[in-house]
């Protein structure tokens, strides 16, 4: 019996061997056994509340903080589609945005609006359910900081509405319960112009792109930034140079000569090189400083022996 045959029909798309490469920002990793986008919020709905609980279940959102290994991944990768990629402006400068829309949507069109306090999402690679996840954030500002509620699908197909307080939010951390697959958010900010948004956001833009390798095939920060009482100040990239790790290869994967919290790919690597040479750098500041790195990026997927 496929897989296929065990799943609830659907009004979106089921992919059988789907590649998953050309959709993550490493462009590495294998297929996935079946791909699911959902036709709208109902149709997920469904779909997770009649499918076998044994199969799992991934969601993969802009590909943008997640290496897929090798092996691909088993059971059902859902990857939400175009209704579950509107942003509007709503009274009060609130903005309500669906969990596939990118970051910086959210923020252009709340400079548009005239809503200043998102500004921060222009420079967070990734999409809003991402951010809802993994509290994404950047420049002194995380999502939790602007979020009134997140709305999220279950296993049993339940629709949920949850507040902030609700969602046990930390440093590039929510308490969420695994099984939950966000699928909006209501942010709250505060009046402005939209000139003065733009302003910022344009600051922003031009501060990233001079600091970080965007035009590279990365993924955004690799490791958390340790806790400064352990690592004696130093953050992540500081612990990476300091370990030698700076533009040094393993295969066609290294960290990045502009900002070495960022791995790339040149093009060349596997998802093993990738995860490899991350594992080796976490052991190497492990030795040398006595810190633990934590992996900021996603690793899913089967590893491939050999």
């Amino acid at each position: 019996m496929t897989l296929l045959s065990r799943l609830p029909s659907v009004r979106g798309k089921l992919i059988e061997n789907a590649p998953l490469a050309d959709i993550t920002w490493l462009r590495v990793g294998g297929p996935a056994e079946v791909l699911f986008i959902p036709a709208d919020e109902a149709d997920l709905a469904r779909f997770m509340g009649e499918t076998p609980l044994d199969i799992p279940v991934h969601v993969l959102g802009a590909g943008s903080n997640t290496l897929v290994r090798d092996g691909g991944l088993k059971g059902v990768t859902i990857k939400l589609g175009p209704a579950f990629g509107k942003v509007s402006a709503e009274d009060g400068a609130k903005l309500r945005a669906g969990a596939a829309a990118l970051d910086k949507s959210v923020a252009k069109t709340a400079a548009k609006a005239g809503i200043a306090g998102l500004e921060f999402f222009v420079g967070v690679p990734g999409a809003v359910g991402g951010a809802l996840r993994m509290n994404a954030g950047c420049y002194g500002t995380e999502t939790k900081d602007v979020l009134v509620e997140a709305v999220a699908i279950d296993r049993k197909g339940r629709r949920i509405v949850a507040p902030v307080q609700e969602l046990g939010y930390a440093y590039r951390h929510s308490a969420a319960p695994a099984d939950w697959i966000f699928v909006e958010a209501l942010f709250q900010g505060r009046p402005d112009t939209p000139e003065a948004v733009t302003e910022r956001m344009d600051a922003i833009t031009a501060k990233r792109e001079s600091t970080q390798p965007i035009r590279e095939k990365t993924s955004g920060s690799t490791f958390k930034n340790p806790d400064p009482e352990t690592s004696g100040g130093k953050s992540a990239w500081q612990l990476v140079d300091a370990a030698g790790w700076r533009g040094r290869p393993i295969g066609g994967a290294r960290f990045s000569e502009q900002h070495c919290n960022f791995l790339i790919n040149d093009g060349r690597a596997t998802a093993a090189d990738l995860e490899t040479l991350g594992e080796t750098v976490r052991a190497e500041v492990r030795q040398k400083f006595g810190v633990d790195l934590h992996w900021e990026v996603r690793r899913v997927g089967e590893r491939v022996d050999g």
